[in-house]
């Protein structure tokens, strides 16, 4: 097995996987990697292997543990901090995954569908009337998921630029102290929200989890302070790279392009698939984390107790033995079984919402701007390095 790659490495191509990456291919569906601070572990790279893995509870989420892998200095630094739904094994995790279930379930986001369009068709409307060019990724990519997960929890939009900024600092960095600091300003931050909101109820869902919480007498600022820290990341980061990538990736295939654009309408309709390739093809999370608390057999290697267990979707999603030719961009295959969102009881609790944006989002851009187009060479466009959430820097576009 190869020991010798390092991970996370920068993507050479911001839809393709590191180039480094590509002897782990060789070693599917386990190899070892090594990262930052020296220590080895493994990484999964096969499809059915990580469907497995994923679902097998002798693997753990608790970052707390000293054992658990990080992928940074900066993560290293605030291992110890408790990180709701996400961070946390059951029995906890599967009660704070109760409470929010109802929230994004199927017919919860399809109410809020016209909303996502209004909050879109806005924004589209502002960027239109300045002209081309445009910076789509702070015009569009990232307001629309900031818009709608603030309107979600029942945060106020005009903090926007507080929490997105801290969110980048929490997210890359690029020291550790910036880290810290970023994760306690927004912890102090919902912790005054919640004490507001405790005064003066308000229409969201922090003020479900709030009133919950009276209701059954178990108040707990801690909880509701984590809860609404990883929703409000999660929900405005991944949705804001994924429609900037993805917007840049279409834009550099235009056979692909086009035919999209050309089936907007179509019926049935070509955008949830493309929705689904995209993220199968981009896997801008790359590397799920997880410790083995007892030893696993696995097809070609044995993890230990103890061992650090990385899952790289980027690969994963691109194991030849689950995907047809997957280096292809391709929303007509058969198989979109993807790990974007993950698997088994961890998955990601706001796929349904990330689907419901991209889709919206996406269409109406082609739609309105039929003509869009990079507004520089593509290789002069910035992307954001490997050891964060995949993504465009910033994208100039024309029309």
């Amino acid at each position: 097995m190869n020991e010798s790659v390092a991970f996370p490495q920068d993507r050479t191509c911001p839809y393709h996987p590191p180039t480094a990456y590509e002897p782990l291919t060789e070693d599917r569906p386990l190899s070892r990697v090594t990262l930052f601070d020296g220590r080895s572990v493994w990484l999964v790279t096969g499809h059915s292997t990580a469907r497995a893995m994923l679902a097998d509870p002798r693997l753990s989420s608790d970052r707390e543990s000293t054992a658990f892998p990080s992928l940074t200095e900066r993560f290293a630094r605030t291992r110890t901090k408790r990180v709701a739904l996400i961070g946390v094994d059951d029995p906890l995790h599967n009660a704070q995954r109760r409470m929010l279930i109802p929230s994004f379930s199927v017919k919860r986001i399809n109410g809020l569908r016209p909303r996502i369009q209004e909050t879109v068709d806005r924004l589209l409307d502002d960027m239109i009337e300045k002209g081309s060019p445009a910076e789509l990724v702070n015009a569009f990519a990232l307001p629309v998921p900031s818009m709608v997960i603030c309107a979600l929890l029942g945060v106020p939009y005009e903090d926007h630029d507080f929490f997105e900024e801290q969110s980048r600092r929490l997210l890359r960095g690029p020291r550790a102290e910036d880290t810290e600091d970023a994760r306690d300003q927004l912890e102090s931050y919902f912790h005054a929200l919640i004490a507001t909101k405790r005064r003066t109820p308000g229409d969201g869902l922090l003020d479900e989890l709030i009133e919950r919480q009276r209701a059954e007498g178990t108040p707990d600022d801690e909880e509701l302070v984590s809860l609404a820290t990883i929703l409000l990341i999660a929900g405005h980061e991944t949705t804001a790279n994924m429609l900037s990538l993805g917007t840049f990736t279409l834009l550099s295939h235009p056979e692909r392009f086009e035919e999209l654009r050309a089936g907007l309408h179509a019926e049935p309709p070509l955008m949830p698939a493309a929705v689904e390739e995209l993220l199968r093809f981009l896997s801008i999370a790359d590397g799920m984390l997880r410790v083995a608390k007892e030893d696993i057999e696995v097809e070609n290697g044995t993890v230990r107790a103890g061992d650090g267990v990385i899952f790289s979707t980027s690969l994963i999603n691109r194991d030849t033995e689950a995907f047809e030719t997957p280096e292809e961009l391709d929303w007509h295959r058969t198989n979109r079984h993807h790990l974007a969102f993950g698997f088994g009881v961890h998955q990601c609790l706001g796929q349904n919402l990330a689907r419901a944006e991209l889709e919206i989002a996406l269409r109406t851009l082609f739609d309105r701007l039929p003509d869009l187009r990079l507004a520089v060479p593509a290789d002069q466009i910035p992307f954001k390095p490997g050891d964060t959430i995949q993504g465009m820097i910033e994208l100039p576009v024309a029309w």
